[in-house]
């Protein structure tokens, strides 16, 4: 396959240099800095079996010097996943498809909005995995995993081409009977997770730890099952116990993404966590008044981090 990585963070850049394992034809459109340490020095993971180096990889700044791929693996973080769909267009041939992985559960119909249903799979990622620098990046814990698929559910070549590779690397992938599902018992993880984090400014091993932070947690995940199923989305009976045990599994250290933004004052994906599990449960005439809580705490801050006022 030739597979196309359009957000070359953390994880937009591990699961490229997993397709480059397994002997896949990648390309990575990238910008700034790190798209001149890709073109200078390639790509390095940092794993805890040890470094691997990529000395030579495809990457272009402009979507259109790639041309047509067969798959776009995308990796931008949340808000700007509509002006990246804007941007992979010549990326996109009769049966490309993209995978979002985003933490989210609104991207799919985000792409789909600019470049059509048939273009888009439903795509989620499980790992622990941070951006050392410009084309640099360090696996820190959780055994990477991604899931995705058609939108619709139904199997199709096309999907089962570039699980195949992912498997070929060693990678645990997945195509799950019910991607809108998978989906969502993400979000809830880290939704929730994401939120108390940011509030309590804590390790995960600390937050855990302290029964009434783990308490908060408890309820904040509540809130978001109840979205969830007042949606229509077939989540497993013991989602909320399955992800308190995938919780209990991080290493006490970790952190999550928008609680490390927050707290180095740059833009997060707030709006589209707790943010967005209070916007889906107004419109279903619900109330969450605990990820309301959070949302309407950190606001503030995000605001700062995006310009819009000053303190």
């Amino acid at each position: 396959m030739r597979v196309a990585v359009s957000g070359v963070g953390a994880v937009g850049a591990y699961f490229g240099w997993r397709l480059i394992q397994s002997g896949e034809e990648v390309v990575f459109i990238a910008r700034g800095e790190t798209l001149q340490a890709l073109q200078s020095t390639g790509l390095r993971v940092d794993t805890p079996d040890g470094a691997s180096v990529v000395e030579q990889v495809q990457a272009y700044g402009d979507p259109a010097q790639a041309g047509h791929v067969d798959a776009v693996i995308l990796g931008v973080k949340t808000w700007q996943v509509r002006d990246a769909a804007e941007a992979m267009k010549p990326l996109i041939g009769p049966e490309t498809f993209v995978v979002p992985l985003q933490n989210g559960v609104e991207a799919p119909d985000q792409l789909a909005s600019v470049l059509g249903q048939d273009h888009v799979f439903g795509g989620l990622c499980y790992m622990v995995c941070k951006k050392v620098g410009p084309g640099h990046i360090r696996h820190e814990g959780m055994e990477p995993r991604i899931l995705f698929g058609e939108l619709d559910n139904r199997p199709s070549d096309r999907g089962q081409k570039l699980l195949d590779a992912f498997l070929r690397s060693g990678l645990k992938a997945e195509m799950p009977a019910d991607i809108h599902a998978a989906m969502w018992e993400k979000f809830l993880f880290i939704a929730g997770l994401s939120g108390v984090a940011a509030v309590s400014r804590a390790l995960v091993g600390v937050l855990r730890s302290i029964p009434e932070t783990l308490g908060l947690l408890e309820e904040v995940l509540k809130e978001i099952v109840g979205v969830a199923r007042a949606r229509g989305i077939n989540l497993r009976e013991d989602a909320l116990a399955a992800t308190l045990r995938v919780i209990d599994g991080l290493p006490e250290a970790a952190t999550t993404s928008m609680q490390r933004d927050i707290m180095d004052n740059r833009p997060s994906e707030l709006a589209a966590h707790n943010g967005a599990v209070v916007r889906m449960a107004k419109e279903l005439g619900l109330f969450a008044p605990l990820n309301g809580a959070i949302y309407a705490a950190l606001l503030p801050q995000e605001l700062r981090a995006r310009g819009e006022v000053s303190f």
